[in-house]
């Protein structure tokens, strides 16, 4: 069997701690920020969101791999994180719906994972101490050459990433004949986003991370969306920039997850990195319009600034986390336009919050109707 001669490895993190394992996989080094997913399923959809562009996922359920994966099961063409750190990796499978085992997946999109390690300590470690730059590593015999290349390691904090996982060029998804005509940015963008709109009568066009407003609207769209995506938002001039003119020319306008961060940002509120962010498909949500809870899919290491949401004239804050009080939703009081922090597609995770997707296509049906 593959796994009766494993490698050792190790996961060595910025600060100097090691946890020690074994090598899934192919060997060498795989570097980025550590974080952790709280999901129970899903991995396949975790591993191809481009959000987690250029981090190692600790995933924090005992066995990994156990369902095998499918085809149809992804959320971009190829996987998206850096590397793959779990504590019972299963290379047997026993799902009908399978098409094949993880290990063959990670080996075909060469991801280096490593498993065997103490994940309940790794977790507790980084609540602790916080999201931080690391090495998954079958070359273990050079600990202080490994310490040196994971310090060139540039931080997530002010990264931009949207520019590598971004289409090089505008493409359509969905029916030409659908009722209404989507504009959506992609600095990150979820498959499972373009399908909620289409099955919605919707027809999308997509366009690269960096498309200026005047290039989105030559197309007659009948709403804008803001997609999901990697890194520090900051960076994101021409978002931002095109964020602004959409709401200026009170155009309908929708944005999830790092587009959530971006029409914060166009309207003067700004963004700070989590201590280890949410990442699960069991988050707590509050409604602040109804009241009523939402259990959500969440993948985020940064968010707006609560204090500046709070006091800000024209933006009213319509969902709260309930773990922690960070904002999660706001929209704006006088202009067709708003944003959740969290992810209504869920893909994986539960679907509280799809009705999300129903609401923008209500705002860009009341726009179309006549004065």
């Amino acid at each position: 069997m593959k796994y009766q001669a494993r490698k050792k490895a190790i996961l060595l993190l910025a600060d100097g701690t090691i946890f020690h394992g074994k090598a899934v996989g192919r060997e060498g080094n795989a570097f980025g920020e550590v974080c952790f997913n709280t999901g129970m399923t899903g991995y396949q959809e975790i591993f191809t969101d481009p959000s987690y562009y250029g981090q190692l996922m600790v995933a924090t359920n005992a066995h990994i791999g156990n369902y095998g994966t499918n085809d149809e099961e992804i959320e971009s063409d190829s996987i998206k994180i850096s590397g793959l750190i779990v504590k019972n990796f299963s290379y047997e499978y026993s799902r009908v719906k399978a098409d094949g085992s993880l290990q063959d997946f990670l080996e075909k999109h060469n991801l280096l994972a490593i498993s065997d390690v103490d994940t309940r300590a790794l977790v507790s470690y980084i609540r602790d101490n916080g999201a931080m730059n690391a090495v998954i590593s079958t070359e273990i015999d050079d600990i202080d050459k490994l310490k040196k290349q994971l310090s060139d390691v540039p931080d997530m904090n002010g990264l931009e990433l949207a520019s590598k996982v971004s289409t090089k060029e505008p493409y359509f998804f969905g029916d030409p004949n659908a009722t209404y005509k989507i504009s959506a940015l992609d600095i990150g963008i979820k498959k499972n986003i373009l399908r909620n709109f289409a099955k919605r009568d919707a027809y999308i066009k997509v366009f690269p991370y960096d498309t200026t407003f005047a290039e989105m609207s030559e197309w007659g769209p009948d709403g804008y969306f803001l997609s999901n995506g990697p890194g520090d938002p900051e960076p994101l001039t021409q978002a931002i920039a095109t964020a602004k003119e959409i709401i200026a020319q009170d155009l309908p306008l929708f944005g999830i997850c790092l587009g959530h961060q971006v029409i914060a940002l166009a309207n003067g509120i700004s963004t700070y990195k989590m201590h280890n962010g949410h990442r699960g498909i069991n988050h707590p949500v509050k409604n602040m319009i109804t009241g009523s809870g939402e259990i959500t899919s969440q993948n985020h290491g940064f968010a707006i600034h609560k204090e500046e949401t709070e006091k800000h004239p024209d933006i009213e804050i319509t969902h709260l986390h309930l773990n922690d009080d960070t904002v999660a939703g706001i929209k704006l009081k006088n202009k067709n336009c708003f944003s959740v922090q969290y992810h209504p597609e869920a893909s994986p995770g539960p679907n509280d919050s799809t009705y999300l997707f129903d609401q923008f296509i209500a705002n860009i049906k009341d726009a179309k109707q006549p004065a």
